[in-house]
């Protein structure tokens, strides 16, 4: 086993100049720490079947969730069971970083969703 770290991690883009590391993937849980540059956010989804942890590592978040925002500071998480549409943005001026914890893995696992 060797110690990860973004410098390591197989890195992806998404969104608009948005990047991901995936820390730990496998089947049953996964850890990306993404990041969002300011005026940002992800397309408002649901997963069926995957529980995500949300954790603010730098900055501040808005996590939409089920209609009701909530900002997350550093050192803040929230919990998004399966079910609920939500959406993760960065309505602030700095960028975001942040941990997303899924279990069983999101990929694979998501449903886009209007409004």
């Amino acid at each position: 086993m060797a110690t990860v770290s973004t410098a390591n991690a197989a890195h992806y883009v998404w969104g608009r100049q948005c990047d991901g590391w995936h820390l730990l993937e496998g089947d049953d849980l996964s850890v990306i720490e993404e990041r969002m540059p300011p005026g940002t956010a992800e397309v408002r989804h649901r997963h069926a079947r995957s529980r995500q942890f949300f954790y603010v590592l730098e900055g501040e978040a808005t996590l939409e969730l089920d209609g009701v925002d909530h900002r997350l500071a550093a050192r803040q998480g929230l919990h998004v069971p399966p079910g609920p549409a939500h959406q993760m943005r960065n309505d602030s001026g700095d960028e975001l970083r942040f941990l997303v914890v899924s279990s069983p893995r999101s990929h694979g696992d998501r449903e886009v969703v209007d409004g």
